[in-house]
């Protein structure tokens, strides 16, 4: 049977990914956050004070990656780090105040990305497309697979 990567979903999905991170990039840039570093905004938005294990758990990806997205994040003044209170081990993750200034730009930039992406699909083709990918990664998670 031959590969055929333009029928593959796991290769599109690599694609689509790639395509999104270029458009929030673009837009990221100008208010001074990375692709990488928009899920940990997300979650911090979300609820200040996490850990870096809870984030971790959150997103599902590598320590390594973690550690170095959260030195970055620091290093570009969107996150400070505080000793935890009950947990010597560890530390609490807080936003800058600039963190907080550009949570609605941000947003909005990743809005304006995925759009870019969707242009042209009908609404309910965009609704479809979502429970479509939604079901793969349930499957993916109830496999193992996740990553």
């Amino acid at each position: 049977m031959a590969f055929n990567r333009m029928e593959s979903a796991t290769y599109l999905a690599s694609l689509l990914a790639k395509g999104f991170s270029r458009a929030l990039q673009e837009r990221g840039q100008k208010l001074g956050f990375a692709p990488g570093q928009f899920p940990v905004l997300l979650e911090l938005w979300s609820e200040e004070g996490l850990t870096q294990k809870q984030l971790l758990a959150r997103l599902d990806i590598e320590q390594a990656t973690m550690a170095n997205t959260l030195a970055r994040m620091e290093r570009d003044g969107l996150i400070t780090r505080r000793k935890h209170p009950s947990d010597r081990r560890s530390q609490q993750i807080f936003l800058t105040e600039r963190a907080r200034e550009i949570e609605a730009a941000a947003k909005e930039a990743a809005i304006a990305a995925e759009q870019s992406l969707l242009s042209g699909f009908r609404r309910f083709e965009r609704e479809l497309m979502l429970e479509f990918m939604r079901m793969a990664l349930a499957n993916t998670a109830r496999n193992g697979d996740a990553s």
